[in-house]
This record gives structure tokens, C-alpha cells and sequence, in this order.
């Protein structure tokens, strides 16, 4: 391709001009076909997005993927253009990137009546193909669409309804590629009005005149399903002209809601990192937490964004303890999500029960929880009792952040039972020291979060007072207590 500089060229070649919709259709089946993988980078979306999505460019539809924030709707957008060709070759200069074979503007169809085979062409390649738009209130429909340039007519000495005055907007320089808006419905009505054509005839008018562009571009939005709705800010009209509404969602399990974290998440720094997986497990229970819990605003949803923050300021943490007490390897711990929760409750849309409980109340609690929950999954059938037994006898042991993993693991050390529940874990005996910090602090945390010990930042861990479980509300209680057992 690269030797094909002009149109005779491209003529004398293999070259046959097709429409976007049919080119990703034709990248799709090959990929199919091959057993290749179609959305590299989407974790948890296998057997629920991604069917929908091929269906949908199989079918050649306009798509739009509906779904709360932290779903991942822009990134698959942007993986469509995996679907394009390599490159596409297009006038030299055109800004509407017109095909030499089919031109649309006014300016390429005289350079090619006027320069024949001489016509200089380029290759266009997929990334210059992808076209997005964060709709906002303020969008004109001469952002979307164009206008006339009163400016470009002074200086070309043309008449205001020439074409060669038009200035293109977002919308047309997408020909031949993906056009995207994000958040869809909050477009002003005027603006979807002015979609209507381009989805349904193919062509766009601008500022009235009667000029037909019979534009070749693929239709991708996203939206919040609150809003995509005929009470919604959607026009009814456009809502029917999209082909296809696909649903993303949350992670469905933990594990897939690690895998998406540790994916998207910046943990490797300077120097040897361990981030434990009951750590990682918990950063992500405290989303599943605050998914669920009903004063935050369902509606805005907990973005995937939450755990990732989250995750990284716990990395950062650790880093920053290491280096002051220059100590190697980094391992994250408890007391460093803890850290992070600044990450979470910048995050958290919430509701009226929420703002009177504070973000911070909200952001521990879900923490705690989370802590809980983790433990549950790998200590729940554990022996404990020794544990606590030490803390119920007098016990207690206080953990400083300005003292080093060995010191650390000394006074963890003190505690009868406590180092011998590490394996389970996933931590050998044998795993370097800063780990087995982290996991035994884990232990005393989750025994805190289950209410077997107490916990408080100027004692560190005691034996429980009967005061701790006052001002519970009986939702917690019952979720303390667990299933009760029928009296016989």
C-alpha cells in the first residue's frame, strides 16, 4: 500500500471501496472464524456483553451500551476500531476523509475532475478512524454537524452557499469511521433531532441548505438507563432509530472483580511490591459493599474506578512506610487500605441518609464489612478461640506504623494461635517478613470486623467490651448474629 500514492494507482490495484458497517463486519467474521479474541482487555463480559455486542455489529447496527459509570462503555468503544482495516486510502487533505473512488465534498470531487490519476492520495490508519464526543449541554448542532465559515467564504471569494464554505463538524469528519458520544441524553433535543437523518437516510443538511453528505459512519452512544427512558432526556424518535441497546454491568464475583482491578490498576513501582490477595479481595468487597448498601445513590452506581483508587493509594502507602523506615519489599497491608479510604469517599454519590451519616462513617463501615466478608471466605472454619482467649485473658497488642517488619512480626508473634492461621491465607511460614505481617494483622482485623476483638486507634487490639455493639442499628445486629438456629 504504502507504493499507492496516487489515484491511478489505486485504481490499477486490488482496491474496492466498502461501507465501515460492512468493513468491521468483515474483520468481525474473520476473527470469529480464527478463534481469535474480539475485545482484548474486557474482563467479566464473556457471556454477557460481548455476545450482544457481535450480534449487534454482525447485524450492522448503531449501538448503544447502557450501563452506570465504571462499566467500561467508553473502553469498548474505543476497542471497536480493532475492527477497522489497517489503512483505508483517502484524498490527500480531505477533511471529511473522502474515499478517491466515491468523493462526497465539493473541494475533492473538483481536485479529481481537475487532476485525474494524478489525484495524491494517503493512508488512513484505524486510530484517526475514531471519532468521540462527551455530550454536554452546551453542544451546538453546529459542533455535531458544521456551518458555514463566513471567513473561509471572504477569502475563497465564495457565495455563503457554496459548499466550499461549509466548516465540518465532529459528525462528518467521522466519514468512513466510528463516531461516539458519550452520555447521550444529555444532548439538548435540538441536537438528537439533528441525528435523525444521518441514522436513518444517511445525510446531514447543514444551516439549511439543501446540501446532501450521505456521510458512511458507524453510530455508537452510551448512556445511564435512568435517562434512557421516554420520561427520561432521550427523544423518543432517536431511541427508535438505534438498532441495538446493549446492558453492561458490574462485576458479577469477586474474583472477576479482581482480575478487572489488578488489570486496570498501577501497582508496579520502584523496587519488589507484594500486594497479598486477601488485600486485593478486600479492596474489591468494599465496592461490592457500597454497591449494596442503600445510602448510596444506586442510580450513580460505585464506579470500577473506586477499587482501582483505592488499590493504588494502598500501594502508595506501603511505598511511602518503606521508604522511611527503608525497608524491602513493599508489602501492602490492612492499615494501608485503610489509608486509602480518601479514594472512596471522593467517589460515593450519596443519599439523603448518607449525607447525615457522612462519607467517611459510610466508607469505614463498607471497609469493615468488606474486612468480614474475606475473613469469612478463608478463616471462617477456622479455630480462633485461642485468639481470642488471649485478648479475653488481658490481652492486647498495638501495632506503630514507625517500627519495622520485624519488630512487627515480634509482637504479632506474642499472640498464641496467631501466626499458625498465616497459611491459610496462602502465606508460608517461610514468606518474607513484611508478608507475614500483612497477614496476621489481616487475622486480628478480621476478628475485630466480626466483633470477637476490639479495635481502637490509641489501644490497638483488645479484648471486645459490651459497650462496642451499642449504637448498631438492627440491621447490623442481625448481620452480627447470623442465621439463628431453630429451638428444639
Amino acid at each position: 500500500m504504502g507504493s499507492v500514492r496516487n489515484l491511478g494507482d489505486l485504481t490499477r490495484g486490488s482496491y474496492r471501496p466498502r461501507s465501515v458497517k460492512d468493513e468491521m463486519r468483515a474483520n468481525l467474521v474473520r476473527k470469529l472464524e480464527t478463534g481469535a479474541t474480539v475485545f482484548p482487555g474486557l474482563v467479566g463480559y464473556e457471556e454477557t456483553v460481548a455476545p450482544a455486542l457481535i450480534n449487534a455489529l454482525l447485524a450492522r447496527h448503531s449501538i448503544v451500551l447502557l450501563g452506570l459509570r465504571g462499566q467500561a462503555k467508553s473502553r469498548i468503544l474505543r476497542s471497536l476500531t480493532s475492527l477497522l482495516d489497517p489503512v483505508i486510502p483517502v484524498v490527500e487533505g480531505c477533511e471529511i476523509h473522502d474515499d478517491p473512488l466515491a468523493p462526497l465534498c465539493r473541494r475533492c470531487r473538483d481536485l479529481i475532475a481537475s487532476e485525474g490519476a494524478a489525484t495524491p492520495i494517503e493512508w488512513l490508519p484505524p486510530e484517526s478512524r475514531y471519532v468521540e464526543k462527551l455530550a454536554t449541554p452546551d453542544v451546538t448542532v453546529a459542533d455535531i454537524i458544521g456551518d458555514v465559515d463566513p471567513i473561509r467564504a471572504a477569502r475563497g471569494g465564495h457565495d455563503l452557499s457554496s459548499e466550499l464554505t461549509i466548516h465540518y463538524g465532529l459528525l462528518p469528519r467521522a466519514h468512513r469511521g466510528i463516531f461516539a458520544i458519550n452520555e447521550l441524553p444529555d444532548l439538548a433535543g435540538r441536537i438528537q433531532v439533528a441525528l435523525f437523518n444521518i441514522l436513518e437516510e444517511g445525510d446531514v443538511q447543514i444551516k439549511g441548505y439543501p446540501i446532501r453528505l450521505p456521510l458512511d459512519v458507524c453510530l455508537v452512544f452510551t448512556a445511564n438507563p435512568e435517562d434512557y427512558t421516554a420520561r427520561g432526556k432521550i427523544v423518543t424518535p432517536l431511541k427508535d432509530r438505534i438498532g441495538s441497546e446493549i446492558r453492561t454491568h458490574y462485576p458479577a464475583t469477586l474474583d472477576l472483580g479482581v482480575a478487572i482491578t489488578e488489570q486496570e490498576s498501577w501497582t508496579t513501582r520502584d523496587g519488589e511490591i507484594y500486594v497479598p490477595r486477601f488485600v486485593r479481595e478486600v479492596v474489591e468487597a468494599a465496592a461490592f459493599a457500597a454497591r449494596r448498601d442503600r445510602r448510596v445513590d444506586r442510580r450513580s452506581g460505585v464506579s470500577q474506578r473506586v477499587p482501582i483508587a483505592v488499590l493504588e493509594l494502598a500501594v502508595s502507602n506501603a511505598e511511602r512506610r518503606a521508604l522511611a523506615l527503608r525497608e524491602q519489599p513493599v508489602c501492602v497491608r490492612l492499615v494501608d487500605v485503610h489509608a486509602a479510604l480518601p479514594a472512596l469517599t471522593g467517589k460515593l454519590e450519596l443519599e439523603y441518609e448518607g449525607e447525615l451519616a457522612g462519607a467517611e462513617r459510610i466508607a469505614s463501615g463498607v471497609l469493615g464489612e468488606a474486612v468480614a466478608e474475606v475473613f469469612s471466605l478463608h478463616l471462617g472454619a477456622s479455630d480462633l478461640a485461642e485468639v481470642v482467649g488471649f485478648f479475653e485473658g488481658g490481652g492486647s497488642l498495638r501495632l506503630r506504623e514507625d517500627r519495622g517488619a520485624e519488630d512487627q512480626l515480634s509482637l504479632l508473634s506474642r499472640v498464641p494461635g496467631l501466626m499458625p492461621l498465616v497459611p491459610a491465607l496462602g502465606v508460608s511460614p517461610e514468606a518474607p517478613i513484611p508478608l507475614r505481617v500483612s497477614a496476621a494483622e489481616f487475622v486480628l482485623e478480621g476478628l475485630a470486623a466480626h466483633k470477637k476483638i476490639g479495635r481502637s486507634d490509641d489501644r490497638g487490639y483488645v479484648a471486645i467490651e459490651p459497650e462496642a455493639v451499642m449504637g448498631l442499628d438492627l440491621e447490623q445486629l442481625e448481620r452480627l448474629r447470623g442465621p439463628r438456629r431453630p429451638v428444639n
